[in-house]
């Protein structure tokens, strides 16, 4: 190890490192070809050089793709990390913190932990070089994983004032971080003149001296997909001096000599600040289906692994590996923030496919399990939320119900209310042909599968075959090759034209409001109402809920009994929640030009702003009694682009229809609100106007293990100007208004305080521009990138409004936002009896403000790991039943509860 507690005088610590964005500009595979042979030199240098160090970044990809490339070179690689040459991790990738779950970051450090321990060690430095800001809880992630100190740039409030500060997270955990306020890049400025090294070097150490004071300079020697001066350790044996020591050592050697700086300056809370470093926040709503695939192929992992911790004991262990490995390593800073070319970005979409996949074939398999317990006339429900609750599930039935009688009967014997939506044509089809070519149609069926739907029988008389499709098979066998030889006999002696009907079972599609236990299962079955009382009897029923608690619908309003919307003419529409709590006008949408790039937006100085419809019309979709929805068409002419002059939008304009649908369903106390459109203009910005009865101070959003508040102003400083656009998770709220959401989004607080603004679509067309209205430089070159426009894209946004006087820990937000992003999980049952089982209940946890991060095996045990979005102190109790022991954290916190990150 270097030694650097040797010397008297302050000098100057060289680390040799590169920040290496596995993909941006450039796809993976091009940026690993260079990786590969970047990494063949440094390896060459670490060995031919003893005293030479080199810092890979943090990110232990980096290691993962060049070996993968070159496996022959792992023993030198592990080597040079045992000689403490070469440093690794501790992070998997370098991730960008707003747009991955809070779970995601705790996997990403795990895997990356593990998998530079396996090449000899992992690094002690929580390195966050280049993320567009931190979130509040990294202090606690990273101390719970037992790092003490870390070391970034972007997002540090104006007044730190040295190289270091204290940094605490909601809970009081805190880190050491060393500053980097020059970027990472500060040490090859001071080597852009290497035979003056001496001279640069104090020219350094001068104008920065109010930040270093005594202490040794750090000097990043290193940046973007680049190597540090190969004459590096030659300069440094040439310049070092007793007067000016120079020295060389990785970002932990350097940092090792430093202690808790319980002394420095305390900061608490995210780092969102624009005082010395752009944080670059229009990333937050470029590509907005990027955004969402990351949420869903987190939600479904997530999902398939409590399901497989608690209903199965199959293990399933390499395929959430596979899944979490690629949505860890799609978190990258420049891969799901969309700021790559498209290329890129179809690449990351591609690789949140498949861990969705993987998750999806999971969860499936376990619900397919539990539905092998329920009978074919019946179907099995499964939630993934750790408290009771009351979802709603579509199902297809295989009979005729009558619309006005249908009900559901559970497997504990409760009537419970179900809502008959459509039926399926009974006729699928109905052909005439020649008798020689009617054995063509036993080409449609594969084994027993004809038109999606099972062949339950069949019938043949002169000049006519029927099939009778089902979508459970009453009959027990078909066959295939006896239908293909009575057929081939009946053609033979019936020739002419045949008629040749495929009839299917009439099915009806119901909606079905279930109760189900925390982490539970349950099973129902659909019938008439009579035919449930006639099954149960007058004992252990439920009655159905009064007219006053269904949810109903007008033609231009929806109730529920917990809360009601009412459109008005303009399309727009009131919420008001039972205590009396009204939101008015809320859905307006209001686009408007964006000369910006994916980093930052950009505003016009003759913008034109177009928020009136051209035409409203209000529909209804559903009347209850479970679910009642309104649909509302707008359309609208919006600008095509910019104009030639970029501060002006076009006087050519495109129709845009958009459909809002507004929706209650029974028991639920919010205003359910999805936007659809597809997007035909360029470089625009669309948001969602949520006005506000008063004016408000600040807003709260949830987000990675913890609620911020934020005021309406951010803190500025140059580089870019300081919007006041923030990121939320699954909710934000500002005064009464909370707002749920099912994937990270983009907020402002607009009007003065007097609107929340939701970002839809923000369309641009470059990766940077050069010329920038709101930032001082270009984030990166000026590349093309015709796929941010998202022409001819079908952009679909669900939101609900939960109106609460008293914000979000009244609103039971925390609570509410999870069983709304969270759908049940339906399956029909496959037993071969009848047979509905009672509902079971899994892991309950119950406490107020409690969320649920992670319910998932390791080894023989179940990790829980919970969080409390309290401004006060709360508790958890974790209760229930489960296939495996249970082994869980939880404490008492200022904000957060204890949060399990082992590694």
């Amino acid at each position: 190890m270097t030694d650097l507690s040797s010397h008297r005088n302050p000098g100057i610590v060289f680390v040799p490192h590169t920040h290496w964005d596995r993909e941006w500009y450039e796809p993976f595979h091009v940026f690993r070809f260079r990786l590969v042979e970047a990494l063949d030199d440094v390896l060459d240098r670490i060995e031919g050089d003893a005293g030479f160090r080199f810092t890979l970044d943090g990110q232990t990809a980096a290691i993962l793709d060049y070996l993968e490339m070159r496996p022959e070179n792992e023993d030198r690689v592990r080597a040079a990390v045992l000689r403490g040459q070469l440093s690794l991790g501790p992070w998997l990738i370098l991730m960008d913190e707003f747009l991955s779950s809070g779970e995601t970051i705790v996997r990403n450090l795990r895997l990356g932990h593990q998998a530079a321990e396996r090449l000899g060690g992992a690094s002690s430095i929580g390195y966050l070089p280049d993320m567009f800001g931190h979130i509040a809880q990294m202090p606690q992630i990273l101390r719970k994983a037992g790092l003490e100190h870390t070391a970034l740039w972007r997002g540090v409030p104006g007044r730190v004032s040295g190289h270091a500060f204290r940094w605490s997270a909601p809970d009081g955990s805190s880190v050491r971080v060393e500053y980097l306020f020059d970027g990472y890049g500060n040490g090859m400025d001071i080597l852009l003149t290497p035979d003056e090294l001496t001279r640069s070097i104090r020219d350094y150490r001068g104008v920065t001296a109010d930040r270093w004071g005594e202490d040794d300079v750090l000097a990043m020697a290193g940046t973007d997909h680049a190597l540090p001066n190969p004459r590096l350790m030659t300069l440094v044996r040439e310049h070092d001096s007793e007067e000016l020591p120079i020295r060389v050592a990785t970002l932990e050697e350097y940092l090792s000599n430093f202690v808790d700086g319980s002394d420095l300056v305390a900061v608490h809370g995210e780092l969102r600040s624009h005082a010395r470093g752009n944080i670059l926040p229009g990333v937050l709503s470029i590509r907005k289906n990027l955004k969402e695939a990351m949420a869903r192929a987190e939600r479904t992992v997530d999902d398939a692994e409590r399901l497989a911790a608690q209903w199965t004991m199959r293990s399933f262990e390499p395929f959430f590996d596979m899944a979490w490995h690629k949505i860890v390593e799609s978190t990258a800073h420049d891969s799901v923030v969309g700021s790559g070319t498209d290329e890129t970005v179809e690449q990351v979409a591609s690789r949140l496919a498949e861990a969705t996949h993987a998750g999806r074939a999971i969860r499936d398999s376990v619900l397919a399990e539990l539905a092998a317990t329920v009978g074919p006339s019946g179907f099995v429900v499964a939630s993934t939320c750790a408290m009771d609750r009351t979802g709603v599930v579509e199902v297809d039935v295989p009979v005729a119900v009558d619309p006005a009688n249908v009900v559901a009967i559970t497997g504990d014997g409760v009537v419970v209310p179900a809502q008959f939506l459509h039926d399926s044509p009974e006729v699928l089809a109905d052909e005439t042909m020649a008798a020689a070519a009617v054995h063509r149609v036993l080409r449609r069926i594969h084994r027993r599968e004809l038109f999606g739907l099972q062949i339950d029988h069949y019938s043949i008389e002169p000049g006519e075959l029927t099939f009778h499709l089902a979508e459970v098979a009453v009959e027990p066998e078909f066959d295939l090759l006896d239908l293909l030889s009575r057929l081939t006999q009946a053609t033979k002696e019936a020739k002419g034209q045949w008629r040749v009907r495929t009839l299917a079972q009439r099915r009806s599609r119901v909606l079905v409001a279930l109760p189900v236990p925390a982490s539970g299962v349950a099973s129902f079955t659909v019938t008439g109402a009579q035919s449930a009382l006639d099954v149960i009897g007058s004992t252990g029923t439920h009655p159905t809920p009064r007219a006053s608690q269904q949810a109903r619908s007008t033609s231009r309003s929806v109730d529920n009994g917990l809360v009601r919307a009412v459109v008005t003419d303009d399309g727009c529409f009131s919420v008001t929640a039972a205590d009396g709590t009204t939101l008015s006008g809320v859905g307006r949408l209001v686009d408007g030009g964006d000369r910006g790039d994916s980093y930052n937006y950009g505003s016009l100085n003759h913008d034109v702003v177009v928020d009136v419809p051209e035409s409203v019309n209000v529909s209804v979709v559903e009347d209850g009694p479970v679910r009642a929805i309104l649909r509302v068409d707008r359309t609208y002419a919006w600008p095509a682009a910019l104009d030639e002059d970029v501060d002006r939008r076009s006087a050519a304009t495109v129709s845009v229809a958009t459909s809002t649908f507004i929706e209650v369903r029974i028991g639920e106390p919010f205003v359910r609100l999805s936007v659809a459109f597809v997007n035909a203009a360029k470089n625009h910005r669309l948001r969602l106007h949520i006005p506000l009865p008063e004016p408000v101070t600040h807003s709260e959003s949830e987000g990675q293990f913890s609620v911020t508040r934020r005021g309406l102003e951010g803190e500025g400083g140059w580089g870019e100007f300081p919007l006041p656009t923030y990121p939320a998770s699954s909710f934000v709220t500002a005064g009464p208004a909370t707002l749920l959401l099912t994937h990270p989004s983009e907020y402002e607080i607009v009007e003065n305080g007097r609107e929340l603004a939701l970002t839809l679509l923000r369309a641009v067309g470059a990766i940077s521009v050069n010329l920038h209205p709101l930032r001082d430089e270009p984030a990166a070159s000026e590349i093309p990138i015709p796929g941010a426009q998202d022409l001819g894209i079908h952009h679909w946004t669900s939101v609900a409004i939960l109106p609460s006087p008293h914000g979000y820990e009244d609103a039971e937000a925390v609570r509410l936002a999870d069983e709304f992003r969270r759908d049940l999980l339906v399956a029909r049952g496959t037993g071969e009896v009848l047979h509905l089982p009672g509902s079971r209940a899994g892991l309950r946890v119950e406490g107020r403000g409690v969320a649920v991060s992670a319910i998932h095996r390791i080894g023989d045990a179940i990790e829980v790991r919970l969080i409390a979005m309290t401004d006060t102190p709360t508790s958890a109790r974790i209760g229930g039943r489960s296939t495996r022991s249970c082994t869980s954290i939880c404490s008492e916190a200022r904000r957060l509860a204890r949060v399990r990150t082992a590694t």
